[in-house]
């Protein structure tokens, strides 16, 4: 069993439970509430900020030129397309540009990416890599679970966001991520391997905490 594979056996049940989160179902199913969505929407919007940040670090300290150029490459892809995408996307829903830039991370938004930046900073550049994995793979996860189930063409900015996360673009990046992690991992000593897993299980358990924070609305208590 290689590195991440047993990583993501011990992790199981984190990932199940975000398969199962009811907003990941009310996806699937199209009768997720639109405000549910829209709020999600806009602190995931506020998410890419930071996680653009991140890979710029990844980039910084990828220890080979093929490794570092994936890693600006992605973020050149996430800075000049998938973030306008995001707001194309967005002013379907009736949310303005000015309003995403606008937006107040909440107190999910600011712990995740608050550690995926600390990481990218201070830990090793496998803690990085396993770091960013659970979002990257994640999705994809997520994306080809609910097309295996069948996208709710009932919904079609429901099913749009399916097939974005279930489409061999986003598949082959997610998998060059985890192949990376993998390779680090495999090499890595007992340390670091630990270090590594710890950093993965956070942000997966951070993932299963954005979505709660999107079923819930989380404001800030004051």
């Amino acid at each position: 069993m290689s590195f991440i594979e047993g990583v993501e056996e011990r992790s199981l049940p984190i990932r199940q439970a975000i398969l199962e989160h009811p907003f990941v179902r009310g996806i699937g199913r199209g009768d997720l509430d639109v405000e549910r969505f829209k709020f999600y929407v806009t602190q995931d919007y506020v998410y890419l900020v930071d996680y653009s940040r991140a890979l710029a670090l990844g980039a910084a300290r990828a220890p080979e030129l093929e490794v570092m150029s994936w890693f600006a490459g992605l973020l050149d892809e996430t800075l000049n397309t998938e973030m306008e995408l995001h707001r194309g996307y967005c002013a379907q829903f009736g949310i303005t540009r000015e309003e995403l830039e606008a937006t107040r991370p909440v107190p999910s938004t600011v712990a995740y990416t608050s550690y995926l930046l600390r990481v990218a900073s201070q830990g090793s550049f496998g803690e990085l890599a396993a770091s960013l994995l659970p979002c990257q793979w994640g999705y994809w996860e997520i994306g080809e679970h609910l097309d295996r189930e069948g996208p709710p063409t009932h919904a079609p900015l429901y099913a749009e966001w399916v097939g974005m996360y279930s489409s061999s673009e986003f598949r082959d990046l997610a998998t060059y991520l985890r192949t990376l992690t993998d390779r680090i991992g495999n090499s890595a000593n007992a340390e670091e391997q630990a270090a590594m897993e710890t950093a993965y299980i956070t942000s997966l358990r951070l993932e299963y905490q954005f979505w709660d924070m999107a079923w819930n609305l989380e404001q800030w208590p004051t």
